[in-house]
């Protein structure tokens, strides 16, 4: 199997939790719960690609990093999620993802792969999950269902130093279609804190869905 994701990849993540890399046009766009995020305009799509800072103050990110591969459990907790899985396409394996989308406006959906990796960079301990999407997999598209098919993310965590995680977040997602100004806005301003608050607030709540299943 050709390697996904490359060295330089990981690097660049994890790197960013010592010194964000912000030149070249990058700007604060909002700064909320301790959440700090910024956005750089990308001229060929005309939408923002974005890089989120913050710190998850009451769990581990070796406990992050476990919620946040949990495909079953994230449609427990994420009310966006229609669909998630993960499942071979003809040899390929890939996740499929609907995201539920406010009426009305056509819901979303994606094919992508993903790798994690846990580091020990000289006892420095650090994990970081890439994503990006899957074009190549072979799974037809849905009637009423907008594909996706530019999307990345990448996420960096370590921990604070005390209880919690700090973590880097970067991503970048072409929804399609028309989407108005306000959604885009409202999804980069209110949505990625509330995800965090909500992903924190799973956190907490990990142990007893694994005792229960």
């Amino acid at each position: 199997m050709s390697l996904r994701f490359t060295e330089e990849e990981f690097r660049s993540a994890w790197s960013e939790l010592d010194e964000p890399q912000l030149d070249g046009g990058w700007e604060l766009f909002t700064e909320t719960m301790g959440v700090k995020i910024y956005r750089l305009y990308d001229k060929e799509t005309g939408l923002y690609e974005y890089k989120v800072f913050g710190v998850l103050a009451t769990c581990s990110p070796e406990l992050c990093a476990d919620v946040y591969m949990d495909l079953a459990y994230r449609k427990t907790w994420d009310s966006y999620v229609k669909e998630l899985y993960e499942k071979d396409f003809d040899g390929q394996t890939a996740i499929y993802w609907e995201v539920i989308y406010p009426f009305p406006l056509s819901n979303r959906d994606y094919l992508y792969v993903r790798e994690r990796r846990d580091l020990d960079l000289d006892g420095r301990r650090i994990w970081v999950i890439l994503a990006k999407s899957s074009p190549e997999t072979a799974c037809p598209e849905r009637k009423g269902v907008q594909r996706v098919k530019d999307y990345k993310q990448s996420v960096a965590m370590e921990s604070d130093g005390g209880c919690g995680t700090k973590v880097f977040m970067n991503y970048f997602d072409n929804p399609g279609g028309l989407i108005p100004n306000w959604l885009v806005n409202w999804a980069a301003k209110t949505g990625v804190p509330a995800f965090l608050t909500n992903m924190q607030k799973a956190c907490s709540s990990y142990s007893a869905y694994c005792q229960e299943k």
